[in-house]
């Protein structure tokens, strides 16, 4: 596929095991950034959401859906109109209600920004206010947004589900929203769905619901404050299994109907791999229930959303009948690198897309941490080496690489940013601190960090900044030498003799698997 620059989607069958949802084939002009960037600007900040109420109603014939929504709003400064994200979506009404007053909204809708502009014929003053606004959209077969599914029974009749893909910006094409990771809120979502069907989202089920047309109602309890993209919705038909954790979680892995038994290994893998992370970031699972799902139409490997990880089929399922031990150990490796991110990533979020590189870097060392632990006979470790640490030297030494954080402006450069280095050498140099400060410090810092900032968002700094404390080591100064600049260094060495003396001299410059010399100092300091 083709968007800016030539991408190619990550198989299964490459050894990657984890979520990168692209791999960018760049061209050497593209070395520290994005060609051709596009005009961006964020969202106002002085209406922003507190909470949605979402009533959504898939149509599983026609591919489309019906939502209404009530947006709870904090307005800060006075305003005579509200920008919100929205693609593909067709509004039919748009009512504000504050200070016992309701207007209606004239709506502007810009297909190339993905914004919605709701004018209102008067200003409306600092307080709170509802939002509540009613659309339609379309059930599309582009795997993103709020999106059709086939699938085939056990008959082999094939058939329509609905699933959502929201990272990193297409929550907007579910529903009307301020759709950026800093703007958290709660969520209340309802689903209409036929009797038949099986309805999931990140929180358990609250209250079903008998309506006419063999439809019932699913409304579930509300969700944590979290960021847009972390919001999940299933509609289809599913079998499951469950078992709880010693840390009492709900564990259920849903899979196509007739093959229960093959998400008996996730299971295993994800009941053990929660009471891990518990343990090793010192805080709970934050959400009742945990479910990992099979998704037959799935672009990614995996979607962390928050107590709804969607997966490909092939990264949850397990034949024990048939499927090797390579696939048993990528089926682990995928699960403790999405149940990481209920942690690093959805407990505390990146405040914009420039962080993602640590979201993904962290989840793609521990993930081996936590399946050493469920299964230490898989000897995982040596995997790395050949897996992730190589691989990112070979491109790192590579003229064209880039550095491992790369500064995101409009979330388009999100997918032509993150590739290998992103997440295999990210993952090679947090194992690389987490060795130099020690299991004991390192944790320690990741305990400050997390609890500093649960709920909330943080940048790359803030975790710098939370292991210096806790370490007493220079972890900013060092860390940002490998994040900022691309490379590693070759390391050369000289001698002489002075009288008694032998005097050696040490050279560090950037490696380059042509065997040049860039003949420059290194662009900020020495690795």
């Amino acid at each position: 596929m083709f968007h800016s620059v030539c991408r190619v989607l990550l198989k299964f069958a490459d050894s990657s095991v984890r979520d990168l949802k692209l791999i960018t084939v760049r061209t050497i002009s593209q070395q520290f950034g994005m060609t051709g960037k596009k005009p961006f600007d964020r969202l106002p900040k002085h209406v922003v959401p507190v909470n949605y109420k979402l009533n959504i109603k898939p149509d599983l014939g026609n591919f489309t859906f019906d939502g209404q929504e009530i947006i709870s709003l904090q307005v800060t400064a006075p305003t005579s109109k509200i920008v919100l994200n929205s693609a593909d979506i067709k509004f039919k009404r748009a009512v504000l209600n504050t200070g016992g007053k309701t207007f209606d909204a004239q709506v502007s809708l810009s297909a190339e920004n993905e914004t919605a502009t709701l004018v209102f014929p008067t200003e409306v003053a600092t307080g709170d206010a509802t939002l509540s606004i009613d659309f339609q959209g379309e059930l599309n077969d582009k795997m993103r947004g709020f999106y059709r599914s086939r699938y085939s029974t056990p008959q082999g009749e094939d058939r329509y589900g609905a699933v959502t893909q929201f990272e990193a910006t297409d929550a907007r094409r579910a529903f009307p929203c301020w759709d950026e990771p800093a703007i958290k809120s709660t969520f209340d979502v309802t689903l209409v769905v036929p009797q038949d069907r099986v309805a999931l989202s990140n929180m358990p089920v609250q209250r079903e619901t008998r309506l006419d047309g063999n439809l019932r109602q699913v409304e579930f309890a509300t969700t944590p404050i979290m960021s847009t993209y972390l919001l999940a919705f299933v509609v289809g038909e599913y079998d499951y299994i469950e078992a709880t954790s010693a840390d009492g979680v709900l564990v259920r892995v849903y899979t196509p109907v007739g093959k229960k038994e093959q998400g008996d290994f996730a299971l295993e893998v994800a009941v053990k791999t929660l009471p891990f992370y518990k343990d090793y970031f010192g805080i709970g699972f934050p959400l009742p229930k945990m479910d990992l799902i099979a998704i037959a139409d799935f672009a990614a490997g995996a979607m962390e959303n928050w107590g709804l990880v969607t997966y490909r089929e092939t990264a949850l399922l397990v034949d024990e009948k048939n499927s090797s031990s390579a696939i048993k150990q990528r089926v682990a490796l995928v699960v403790g690198h999405e149940l990481a991110h209920q942690w690093f990533g959805n407990l505390v979020t990146m405040e914009w897309w420039t962080h993602l590189w640590l979201n993904e870097g962290f989840a793609s060392w521990i993930e081996y941490l936590s399946v050493d632990h469920c299964h230490p006979e898989f000897d995982i470790w040596t995997q790395f080496v050949s897996t992730d640490y190589t691989r990112a030297l070979d491109l790192d030494a590579l003229k064209n690489s880039h550095p491992i954080e790369v500064p995101v402006g409009h979330p388009d450069e999100v997918d032509e940013i993150f590739d290998v280095i992103s997440y295999s050498k990210g993952a090679s140099v947090i194992r690389m601190l987490h060795d130099f400060l020690g299991d004991e410090e390192f944790k320690k810092g990741l305990n400050q960090y997390l609890n500093k900032f649960k709920y909330s968002n943080a940048f790359t700094e803030d975790l710098w900044e939370s292991l210096e404390k806790s370490s007493g080591q220079p972890v900013g100064r060092m860390m940002t030498t490998w994040t900022k600049q691309m490379g590693f260094p070759v390391i050369q060495v000289s001698e002489r003799q002075d009288g008694s003396n032998r005097i050696l001299t040490l050279k560090q410059e950037k490696f380059n698997a042509d065997g040049s010399s860039d003949g420059e100092p290194l662009s900020l300091s020495p690795f």
